[in-house]
Order: structure tokens, then C-alpha cells, then sequence
């Protein structure tokens, strides 16, 4: 893996950390303004005002709903429902942001008076997007009013068949729309669409169905209801913000951060039930990573395994009690989803071991009879985090096939599609993630060509891992009052990573240790060999609970009586636990010992454990320095 240090311009540090002094949520946190500003600014926020706004997001820095493009004309033909007392239909997607758009978007209504029923497509027998048959079924059924969210910015046969049928429709959506323009519907409303001068572009489906939602609030209810239903949604918004990737910035970073303060005050039935299976502490908020590894992925096994409809119910519901038993469905279909993609990654490994010319592909295809079509994406990414190449994983289902991409960051991987689009019945995607239909026979044909195509734009350098580091640190300027700035940066996500730190020609004060045989747990100890830094900073720097704790107080004021003689004995005695993630694996091929000196990266957080807590290192990667 190849380290590359962010660049900075140090011409906009300085400024900026002028300008954070006076910032009150600061206030408290030594030195946050120096460590911040470079990070700040790496972020593309250099001015005192932008970062006091990311700094502490608020309702009040959400943007005027009316000023996306359409979405008048639609609070208006809703608004028209709700007082002719007219059943809407509202047309979602069967992902976390498509079932959270509806939830949104629904109850919305219903608390302005309104009925809204809503359709979500079964991924396999209906897949994705607007189908005429549901429009159909839904005009013979009386049903004027139809709203999609998360989908429809290219439904231009749907758009026709509403309109034929004296169906009002309005598309409301954040993918790019096509080179056609959009869907001929009542009201289009899309910050993406030409001619939207929106200030904020990266909105979700949720985030989109909660500006409708804002929008038609503060037509038809009272000021402080409004405000105190926005922080209700922002919890349902944030979970669709996350698990979309899309960039923790703007708009987002507040549904973000107030959604997951909010989090820990659920008091809706499904909700709380959804966090207990997901083992959400009460305690504190989650992290941006509890929503995208334990709550998303039970949302999203029920699209992937089952029905989507079970997510707005446990939403809906009132009983704790069947709120528990729904909660508890989505956790065992999430169970049945991991069983599936570990089922699917063995076959996978096991082409790679009868097959070497597939190491070599520069894109991957791999195809298999009968494989669970929900699972097919989830497991592309696993390919590519293992192997770091581009990535199409394809289920066989007779004489069709269905695949998914995920690509990696020096390849375009719609790009590579368009390039053999004749051989799709249907394709779609973007720069790294893409999903298509085709006749099972033209499989082979694709591998050929997608090969062909990686092949003219890669090279071998473009399959090395990059690992994007924020600075370098000593083990000595690892501080609570560092981690403390730190957290105001927070959440992370996309937009937003969480900032990555390297430590140079550091010891191992132990052997590794293995953890249920998938994690490592390495003990790491300041290298005695650097001699820039004071004996006053080493006594200073607070200790890590137990090891750190390590240096008694009499050590210390021995040192001092005799003019700090030992004090590269006293820095070495600084410890940290740092956690490898499934690097067991790893850490069996290049066997360390104790005393070994090596490099690392890593991210710092805390073990809030009442007896074992204390600042701790999570290990992206390390490296054997070269000698």
C-alpha cells in the first residue's frame, strides 16, 4: 500500500487559525484552532465563517426548500391532495435512502393531514425504477397523485403512461439525470437537473423527499411543530445520508451531525427496536461507522433478501412488541445476507485458485449459476477491497444474467461499460459503481472486452492500494486534548474522512496478538532514537490506562533531581494499544516480534471501558522500514 500525504497550502493555515481563536466551539480544547486549521483546509475550507459552519452545524443552515427547482409546483399539487382529501401513492426505492425517503415523505403528509400510501419494488421480480403495470394498477384504483423518491429522473415511459392515464406525477430524485433531459411530469424537482440553481448538489433521495417534506410543513403547520418534526426527521435522514455515501458536507453534514445526536433519543417503536438488535449503546450517539456496518446493512437486507415494505412498517408501527419482532427479521435477514455473500466470496476465491489467468485481468468478471442477485454488489466490493481492481460479479439466472459493479479510484467503470453497451439489454451507473442486465451468452464477450478496455487505461502502478494520510505524528503529540479537537470534525464520511495519521520508527513493546483469529492487537512503544523533543513535553503528555500509566510519580521525580538523564528511558515507557482489523491474516504473513521496529498509519479514538479506557489506535496499515 502506498502512503501519500495530503498537501497543504500552509498560505491558508495561518489565516484560518487566526480567524478560529474566537470560535466558541473551540472553547475548552487546547491548541484546537493549530491542529484543525491544516485539516480544515486540506477539506477545501479555508475562511473563519465556513469553518464555524462546519464546525457546528444547525437547522438554521439548511437552505430555503423553495429554492430547488420544482419543488413549488409539487408542494402545491400536495398541498391540492391533502385538501380534496385525494389517497397519494408514493413510488420509492427498496434501499436504506429509497425506504428512508418514503418513511420521510409519507409521514410528512399524514401529519399535514393528508393519506399517503406507497409501493416499493421487489428487486427481483420488479428491479429498479418506475414500472408502467404499478401506474396502471395504481390509476384503476383511483390514485391521481403519484410521487417517487430516490428513482424516476429517467422514467420517461412512466412520465407518458401517468400522463395518458390522467395520472399527476411528480419525480423526485438525485441521480444524474440522462442526456434526454428529465421525465415529462407535473414537477420535477432534482438539485441535479439543468437550470436548478440549488446552492447544495449532493443531497440523497431522503434528502431530497425532506425538502418536499420541509417545504410542505411550513405551508401547512405551525412554526415550532415545524422545527421540532424537522429534528424528528433528521434522524431518519441521517441514516439515509450515511449509508448513501454521499459526501458528509453542506446540507448533509447537518442531517449528520444532528440526526446522530438525535439518535440517542429515538423514542419511535421501530427505531429503538432497530438500534437494540443492532446493539447501539443508549449511552452516547452512534458513529457515522455504527449507522454504515450495523444499521444500514439490516435496513438493506430486506430489499436484498426479502420485501422492503417490512422497513416502512417497523417505521410505522406503535407496538414495541411487533416493533421487536420486526427489528429482529431484519437482523436474522441480515444474518441470511452475510451467509449468501460469504457463500458467493468462497466460489469467488475458488476461481482465483483454479484459474491464475484471473490474477491477471485488469478487471474482473466473475460469474456464477443462481447467485442471490441482492448480494451480487455487496460482494463486488469485497473483491475489489482483497484484490484492488476493478470488479463485476454476475449472476447467471438461465439465459439472462445480472451484474454489479465497483471500481477503484483510477477507473472509470460506466465509462468501461458504455464502451460494450450493445451488449446489455439495460446498464447504469456512474465513475465507481455500475449494475446491468444481459443475455447469459454475451458474458463472456463482456470479460474480453472489459479486460481489453482496463487495459488501455491502466497500469500495474493503479492496482497498489493508496492510502491518503493527513500528517505525521510522534507518539508523544497523541493527547485527549488532540483527540478532543479531533471529535468536532466529526462525522466522518464521505466529503469528511476521518483524519489518518502516520507514527514513524516505532517499537513493539509486545508480541502481536491474534483476536478471534481475524484481529491484531499490537502494543506500541515511542522509538528512543529521536531526541527533538523537550523532557518538559514527555513529562506532560498524558498516559494510556494501564500501560502508559506505567511511570510513577517518584520515576519522574527522580528524573527531575537528576537533570532528566533517563529521559529517552522515560519516552519509551509511552504505550499504545493499536487494533488491527482483519489484518491477522496479514500479520501471520510478515511475523513481528517484540522489539521489531516498524511504521504505522492509523486513526485515534477512545475506549470509553470504565477500567481498560484510554486513548487507543485503530491500525489502517503498517510497513517494515527500510533499512
Amino acid at each position: 500500500m502506498r502512503w501519500l500525504q495530503k498537501p497543504t497550502d500552509q498560505s491558508l493555515v495561518e489565516p484560518l487559525i487566526a480567524g478560529l481563536r474566537t470560535d466558541p466551539a473551540l472553547r475548552g480544547v487546547a491548541n484546537a484552532g493549530h491542529i484543525l486549521a491544516p485539516l480544515l483546509v486540506r477539506r477545501g475550507i479555508s475562511d473563519a465563517e465556513a469553518a464555524g459552519i462546519f464546525l457546528s452545524p444547525s437547522l438554521s443552515h439548511l437552505h430555503a426548500p423553495e429554492r430547488m427547482l420544482g419543488l413549488r409546483a409539487a408542494v402545491d399539487r400536495i398541498d391540492a391532495a391533502i385538501e380534496r382529501k385525494e389517497p397519494i401513492l408514493i413510488y420509492g426505492d427498496y434501499d436504506v435512502d429509497g425506504t428512508m425517503a418514503v418513511i420521510i415523505l409519507k409521514t410528512a403528509i399524514e401529519l399535514c393531514g393528508g393519506s399517503a400510501d406507497f409501493h416499493v419494488p421487489h428487486r427481483i421480480r420488479e428491479g429498479y425504477d418506475m414500472r408502467d403495470d404499478v401506474i396502471e394498477r395504481a390509476a384503476a384504483s383511483g390514485i391521481r397523485l403519484i410521487i417517487s423518491v430516490d428513482m424516476g429522473i429517467r422514467a420517461f415511459a412512466p412520465a407518458e403512461t401517468a400522463q395518458r392515464l390522467g395520472v399527476d406525477l411528480i419525480v423526485t430524485d438525485h441521480h444524474l439525470p440522462g442526456p434526454d433531459g428529465v421525465p415529462n411530469a407535473l414537477a420535477v424537482v432534482n438539485p441535479n437537473q439543468k437550470g436548478c440553481e440549488y446552492p447544495y448538489k449532493q443531497l440523497c433521495g431522503a434528502g431530497v423527499a425532506f425538502k418536499v417534506a420541509q417545504g410542505l410543513m411550513q405551508r401547512r403547520l405551525d412554526v415550532n411543530l415545524q422545527n421540532k418534526l424537522l429534528m424528528s426527521f433528521m434522524k431518519v435522514v441521517a441514516i439515509a445520508t450515511i449509508a448513501d455515501a454521499v459526501p458528509l458536507t453542506g446540507e448533509n453534514r447537518v442531517f449528520a451531525s444532528l440526526g446522530l445526536d438525535a439518535l440517542r433519543r429515538a423514542v419511535n417503536p421501530g427505531l429503538k427496536a432497530l438500534l437494540e438488535v443492532a446493539q447501539i449503546s443508549p449511552k452516547r450517539p452512534p458513529t457515522s461507522g455504527e449507522v454504515g456496518f450495523r444499521i444500514a446493512p439490516r435496513i438493506n437486507a430486506a430489499g436484498r433478501m426479502d420485501v422492503a415494505r417490512d422497513v416502512i412498517e417497523l417505521f410505522s408501527v406503535k407496538d414495541p412488541a411487533r416493533a421487536r419482532e420486526l427489528a429482529a427479521k431484519l437482523d436474522h435477514l441480515n444474518s441470511d445476507r452475510q451467509d449468501e455473500e460469504r457463500r458467493i466470496l468462497r466460489a469467488v476465491e475458488e476461481r482465483f485458485t483454479g484459474d491464475p489467468t484471473l490474477c491477471d485481468a485488469y478487471c474482473i468478471v466473475v460469474d456464477g449459476e443462481g447467485w442471490h442477485r441482492g448480494v451480487i454488489g455487496i460482494t463486488a466490493t469485497r473483491v475489489v477491497e482483497r484484490y484492488n481492481r476493478p470488479t463485476v460479479v454476475i449472476s447467471r439466472d438461465g439465459d439472462e444474467a445480472f451484474g454489479s459493479g465497483r471500481s477503484i479510484r483510477a477507473f472509470h467503470l460506466l465509462e468501461a461499460i458504455e464502451s460494450c453497451g450493445s451488449l446489455f439489454s439495460r446498464y447504469g451507473g456512474h465513475s465507481h459503481a455500475c449494475g446491468f442486465a444481459m443475455p447469459s451468452a454475451n458474458v463472456e464477450d463482456l470479460r474480453a472486452k472489459l479486460d481489453a478496455f482496463a487495459r488501455t487505461r491502466l497500469t500495474l502502478a493503479d492496482f497498489d492500494p493508496i492510502l491518503d494520510l493527513d500528517a505525521e505524528l510522534d507518539l508523544t503529540e497523541i493527547t485527549p486534548q488532540l483527540f478532543h479537537a479531533l471529535e468536532l470534525l466529526e462525522p466522518y464520511g464521505m466529503g469528511n474522512p476521518e483524519p489518518i495519521f502516520a507514527t514513524r520508527g516505532v517499537q513493539l513493546a509486545a508480541p502481536p496478538r491474534i483476536l478471534k483469529e481475524k484481529h491484531v492487537k499490537l502494543k506500541l512503544r515511542a522509538g528512543a532514537d529521536r531526541r527533538d523533543l523537550s523532557t518538559a513535553a514527555i513529562l506532560a503528555t498524558p498516559r494510556c490506562h494501564p500501560d502508559g500509566a506505567a511511570i510513577r510519580r517518584e520515576e519522574k521525580a527522580a528524573a527531575v533531581a537528576e537533570g532528566y538523564p533517563n529521559r529517552d528511558a522515560l519516552r519509551s515507557r509511552i504505550t499504545f494499544d493499536a487494533l488491527g482489523w482483519h489484518m491477522a491474516e496479514r500479520m501471520q504473513k510478515t511475523p513481528l516480534l517484540a522489539g521489531d521496529v516498524i511504521d504505522v498509519a492509523f486513526t485515534i479514538g477512545n475506549n470509553d471501558h470504565p477500567e481498560y479506557g484510554g486513548l487507543e489506535l485503530s491500525l489502517r496499515d503498517f510497513q517494515i522500514p527500510a533499512r
